[in-house]
């Protein structure tokens, strides 16, 4: 575990560098990217050494994988300050679970899932198993790929709208992965026009998520506010918590 720990250590420092080389880069202040660490197919040890480390923000892509690992870390490290973020693609029966424990869902791509969480974030604060409402993303599919998920930019303005009118999500911004048909910087100057678009109406709004292990530069270069990390901090594979 300490040579884990002083792994994981050197990694976050590398990651940490270039975040800031880039928004130096960029004529940003270092303090305008947040990184979020993804933590899916990796047991929840890495997780809290993750949090020992000082990273709040962490990502999961799979309910069933983030639900255990949620519980397995507060076992390990019940007073650390964790965010949760549910980055993959969502079913709507998996909406009540997911708001027992995420902080932020930033792959909400569809009406029915707005409304499916919607049910399921008044449910969960009825119980008592949440008390806050749920900070949500658009994710957006800059090429219209159906199979990549997200909501075709032409769909964009009347989900953001949609989800701004629910009673228990709260509009943050919006998300993307960058298509393997274009460039990271084309990809991410559409996004960003997409963010501005968005903004005019929704000024609340001021999350952009894009960037992860071999694109953030390009991200921070088009104003990301949110790198999602996975592969340079923990490594190419990893073994899922049971």
């Amino acid at each position: 575990m300490t040579d884990r720990r002083a792994e994981i250590a050197a990694a976050l420092d590398t990651v940490r560098e270039r975040i800031t080389a880039a928004c130096r880069a960029a004529g940003r202040a270092e303090n305008t990217v947040r990184l979020i660490a993804v933590t899916k197919t990796f047991p929840a040890s890495d997780a809290a050494l993750l949090t020992d480390l000082g990273v709040v923000d962490l990502g999961e892509n799979r309910e069933q994988e983030a639900g255990t690992k949620v519980a397995d870390l507060r076992e390990l490290r019940p007073d650390a300050t964790v965010r949760w973020h549910m980055l993959g693609r969502l079913q709507r029966n998996k909406a009540r679970a997911v708001a027992r424990w995420a902080a932020e869902i930033q792959s909400v791509d569809s009406d029915r899932l707005v409304d499916a969480l919607d049910k399921a974030v008044r449910n969960a604060r009825e119980a008592g198993d949440r008390t806050t409402p749920l900070d949500v993303l658009v994710q957006v599919s800059i090429d219209s790929d159906p199979e990549r998920g997200g909501a075709p930019l032409d769909t964009l303005m009347p989900l953001a709208d949609h989800v701004a009118r629910s009673s228990e999500l709260r509009l943050r911004g919006l998300m993307a992965v960058a298509p393997l048909t274009m460039t990271p910087d084309e990809a991410f100057e559409r996004l960003a026009r997409a963010s501005d678009r968005l903004r005019e109406d929704h000024p609340e709004a001021t999350e952009l998520s894009s960037g992860m292990t071999g694109d953030l530069e390009s991200a921070v270069t088009h104003g990301s506010t949110c790198v999602r990390v996975g592969t340079a901090l923990l490594g190419t594979r990893g073994l899922a918590s049971p």
